[in-house]
């Protein structure tokens, strides 16, 4: 009985740490993702600790997480710092994302029997009064879209590996939600992209996708460093 007690004295108590860590985590990388942490920033534990009242346990257990998606990194001398943007390694990661999903649409078109895709076609294929003009809330979609679409093949390591991509690609993809052109661009090509999937279209629905990704690319690529400059120059005037 005694034993039972401990045990769930220790849940009680890791489950608030856990709750902790999370929103620490959420809070450190909400603060790279509007660029308030700017890439090459160096910071150290016990001032995120300060900032965000807690101590440095919760927050150590944050960063380590942090450190393991790519966003932050740490060094004995010098403590924590806010990765550089490596634009060479997203080229890499959007070429690879391309071939997969190219890969993906040839094979939904050839499946039989036709694969079920009416999940999407309830979100994409709306009128424009019906979509959704949040950013944040487009760009979690417009990830499923594409997850959805590489799922909608059966093969579990194929979308494995897509999926890795997109948590890789996350930090710079939904840059290019914060323009409502972008948002309006995304239904459009999404729309396209599987009607042709739906009529089995494979070479139209191949060449509009790598059109669609190769866009957000250069978009997001554009848009980067257009709000890494603005916001080098907010820093400088503070």
């Amino acid at each position: 009985m005694k034993l039972i007690k401990n045990e769930k004295l220790k849940k009680k108590q890791v489950e608030p740490r856990t709750n902790l860590t999370e929103q620490i985590y959420q809070k450190i990388k909400q603060d790279i993702f509007s660029f308030r942490l700017l890439p090459g920033d160096r910071f150290s534990e016990n001032e995120i600790a300060e900032r965000v009242a807690a101590s440095r346990t919760p927050v150590r257990e944050a960063l380590t997480r942090l450190q393991r998606e790519g966003f932050v990194d740490v060094s004995f001398r010098s403590g924590w710092q806010v990765n550089p943007f490596d634009f060479n390694q997203f080229e890499q990661l959007y070429d690879v994302r391309i071939v997969l999903e190219l890969a993906t649409v040839k094979k939904l078109c050839e499946m039989d029997p036709a694969p079920v895709l009416d999940d999407l076609k309830r979100i994409w294929l709306v009128k424009p009064e019906d979509r959704l003009e949040d950013g944040p809330s487009v760009c979690a979609l417009d990830e499923r879209f594409h997850e959805q679409l590489v799922e909608a093949t059966g093969n579990a390591e194929m979308a494995r590996i897509h999926h890795d991509i997109s948590e890789r690609l996350r930090i710079i993809r939904r840059i290019d939600f914060t323009q409502q052109k972008r948002i309006e661009a995304t239904y459009e090509e999404h729309a396209k992209i599987l009607r042709t999937i739906i009529e089995r279209r494979a070479e139209d629905a191949k060449s509009l996708l790598k059109t669609h990704i190769e866009a957000s690319k250069s978009e997001v690529r554009k848009i980067t460093l257009h709000m890494l400059y603005e916001a080098q120059q907010l820093q400088h005037h503070d």
